[in-house]
């Protein structure tokens, strides 16, 4: 089977009797984990363009309203991020905007930047200096995107979303599940320690699921870089009036993704779209990047927990709550998966203080 088209088009086999079993799994057929890892972080959405218009997303603006931080903004979020014990920087923006954001790249160029991959990069760098780790999801990257800013992250990450073709990506300027599997696939190649995930209820069957979570497997198969996979649910938001998955649904995606990943790789549902007394006995072991600072520039409707609020319901359902970097300890172990700028960064930061030593002794980091 060839996922998404033309030159991105990747080529997967999904046996029919691995995914007839992966639909047959639930609640049941996995274990609770006994401890939930989180990342405390700043939200820093980098630019609102985006190439893409998906139906469901609030994230972009259209050309004359999207947005550019200034390095002096980054820099003021960055300082609070600190100031509040935050230790991930976590860069977000639309997938490489086009010439069709005239105004943004006109004032990358004043700044000295041919492109946006270029900005983020000094800002990375800006980040590593003032003593925080980044974490960029910049969307679709070529190789060469990649690697230019790879060395300044502490990790990545894309969604996958689906392998399938949803009406949700259409239109003139649509999505390809197969270029999304290839920036998966650079990632490995990279040796880039990254996130990714799919968003449940897109207009996808079950069966679409099915394969986008064998899809990530066979990825981390041949590289071994998934650190983390997000099973999203869409919401309900000024862009997107199709529903958002039952709760149903929801748990069954969760125990499918438990059950077919390998046990290192951390099952993520974001508790701020559902809650995680819902999830933990589908075998979900992490929360993601709450910040104290910044909202959810992603889903802005829907406010981050209060961190005492997960500690208090992690206490309530017997499981302890575990702070963790932006990179999974067993990267940072490992030769040839962490840059000597990131090295440095993490090394510093455990002389700094007790806090960022018992971060890097903890659990599941």
């Amino acid at each position: 089977m060839i996922i998404g088209e033309e030159k991105y088009g990747i080529e997967m086999e999904f046996k029919q009797k691995e995914v007839r079993e992966l639909l047959s799994v639930g609640p049941d057929d996995v274990e609770t984990n006994s401890t939930l890892t989180y990342a405390k972080n700043v939200f820093i959405p980098l630019t609102t363009a985006c190439r893409y218009t998906c139906t469901y997303c609030t994230y972009f603006d259209p050309p004359g309203k999207a947005s550019l931080l200034s390095p002096e903004d980054v820099r003021e979020i960055v300082k609070k991020g600190i100031e509040l014990g935050c230790t991930e920087a976590l860069f977000t923006f639309g997938d490489d905007p086009d010439e069709r954001y005239v105004e943004i790249y006109r004032k990358l160029n004043e700044w000295g930047h041919k492109s946006i991959h270029t900005y983020l990069e000094e800002m990375c760098e800006m980040c590593l200096e003032e003593g925080i780790l980044p974490h960029s999801n910049p969307g679709d990257q070529t190789r060469e995107q990649m690697e230019k800013v790879a060395r300044v992250n502490a990790s990545m990450g894309v969604m996958l979303e689906t392998v399938a073709e949803v009406k949700a990506h259409g239109g003139v300027r649509k999505k390809n599940p197969g270029q999304r599997l290839n920036t998966l696939k650079i990632a490995g190649e990279l040796k880039v320690p990254f996130t990714t995930g799919i968003l449940v209820g897109i207009g996808e069957t079950e069966e679409d699921r099915v394969k986008s979570l064998l899809a990530i497997r066979e990825m981390n198969e041949r590289y071994g870089h998934i650190q983390e996979v997000i099973i999203q649910p869409v919401v309900e938001n000024v862009r997107w009036k199709g529903g958002t998955p039952s709760l149903e649904s929801m748990r069954k995606v969760v125990s499918m993704a438990r059950y077919c990943l390998p046990e290192e790789v951390s099952i993520q549902v974001p508790p701020n779209l559902a809650s995680i007394r819902n999830f933990l006995d589908c075998g979900i072991d992490d929360l993601g990047g709450i910040s104290p600072v910044t909202i959810d520039h992603i889903n802005p409707d829907y406010a981050w927990p209060a961190l005492q609020e997960l500690g208090s319901i992690a206490t309530e359902m017997g499981v302890s709550l575990e702070e963790r970097l932006p990179i999974y300890n067993r990267f940072i172990k490992k030769d040839g998966w962490v840059s000597t700028e990131i090295r440095q960064a993490i090394e510093a930061r455990n002389r700094s203080g007790e806090r960022y030593r018992r971060i890097l002794n903890g659990v599941k980091i």
